[in-house]
């Protein structure tokens, strides 16, 4: 699977709900898990692979993977924190992103099974990193507007030499 990039017009869409979790789901979230280990990364979700879905994967600090289809934030915590995030449809570039602390998820997972998740600190970051790209947001969206500019136009400049 190859991640997309800053610039692809997938990555501002909001994706559409999965209809029916079928074999090929289950084995799309199979091979995003690979190919999220294969980049180093810590999550991936569906737009970032070319596919318009609300699915992502994601496995943080507690080394469990898990997928996410269809899920929904449906509460988040008062406290905010700050810390560096980058992403792997916009490699090399890192910001401090200030997110809530604590958020409530509730999604279904690869076999259909619906959940309902409470994390905090590093895995709550995650999930709402690639929930942002379900919804067509980007982490440089939530930094200051004159840095995102910046790195708009360095990867931009960056990917017409290639």
């Amino acid at each position: 699977m190859t991640v997309v990039r800053l610039g692809n017009d997938i990555l501002r869409q909001k994706a559409l709900p999965v209809e029916e979790i079928t074999d090929e789901i289950r084995e799309l979230s199979r091979e995003m898990l690979v190919t999220m280990e294969e980049a180093d990364g810590v999550g991936l979700a569906a737009p970032q692979i070319g596919k318009s879905i609300r699915m992502f994967v994601v496995k943080a600090d507690d080394g469990v993977e898990r997928t996410f289809i269809n899920p929904q934030i449906i509460a988040t915590s008062n406290e905010l924190v700050g810390y560096e995030e980058g992403c792997l449809s916009i490699p090399k570039y890192y910001e401090d992103v200030i997110r809530p602390e604590k958020i409530t998820i509730q999604a279904r997972n690869e076999k259909g099974r619906r959940f309902t998740l409470e994390a905090d600190g590093f895995l709550a970051r995650v999930i709402q990193h690639e929930y942002d790209h379900l919804e067509g947001v980007l982490f440089i969206d939530r930094i200051d507007p004159a840095k995102k500019a910046k790195i708009e136009q360095k990867f931009l400049d960056k990917a017409g030499e290639e």
